[in-house]
């Protein structure tokens, strides 16, 4: 994909925003309280950072690209909009819930609008989420969403960078675990930083149109 650097900074920043953090399967809770359910002035689905927006750390993880395995967060995402999700391929609900609403609002765009999108989903779960376990989970959604991993610290520190937590497994009685994580979708800019994000329950027909919004704006 060429490298396109159109920013997004007709963002409109109204709205006070807040991470979800949730153990998969189980009920979401607000990792910050402040959040404010209303769609912006602009008719934006997803919430827009109220005072500054997030700033991409200039971190280094592990992708499953071939050939590529080296994948900086600021130096390797080459889109105009690059939707980033932390998660894990073990989690049995909400990931591959909000991954399949992810997927299925990229088919409501146009092939142009497409090609300027991409999407990161970035593990939690390093233990079990290698490179291969990622390539074939991702599989399942769109072939050209890219997985990261590295290792943990590595991966709290990126995740920190998007105001995401992510917690040490729990183990279950069937003896596998479910991690604890923010399970919102970060919308990072082409300037390496994230004016909106959406939240868990925000649905195929919101983020593409908020998706079209954006890159319509981008675009003009």
């Amino acid at each position: 994909m060429a490298r396109h650097r159109r920013s997004l900074r007709a963002l409109a920043v109204t709205l006070a925003a807040s991470a979800v953090l949730t153990a998969c399967g189980g009920r979401a809770e607000p990792l910050n309280p402040m959040v404010n359910s209303e769609i912006s002035s602009d008719s934006m689905y997803g919430q827009v950072l109220d005072e500054e927006p997030y700033v991409v750390p200039d971190v280094t993880l592990t992708s499953t690209e071939p050939g590529e395995p080296d994948f900086s967060l600021t130096e390797s995402t080459d889109a105009d909009l690059t939707l980033v999700f932390f998660g894990y391929t073990n989690c049995p609900d909400i990931c591959q819930m909000v991954m399949a609403n992810v997927a299925n609002a990229l088919t409501r765009l146009d092939d142009a609008q497409r090609d300027r999108v991409q999407v990161l989903f970035v593990t939690t779960d390093p233990a079990r989420d290698d490179v291969a376990t990622l390539r074939s989970y991702l599989e399942r959604f769109d072939p050209s969403f890219v997985g990261l991993t590295g290792d943990l610290a590595t991966l709290q520190e990126a995740a920190a960078g998007f105001a995401v937590y992510f917690e040490d497994g729990q183990r279950l009685a069937s003896g596998g675990y479910d991690v604890t994580h923010s399970d919102q979708v970060n919308g990072m800019d082409a300037d390496d930083t994230v004016p909106i994000l959406w939240l868990r329950d925000t649905s195929p027909y919101e983020l593409a149109t908020d998706l079209d919004t954006l890159l319509s704006r981008d675009a003009s």
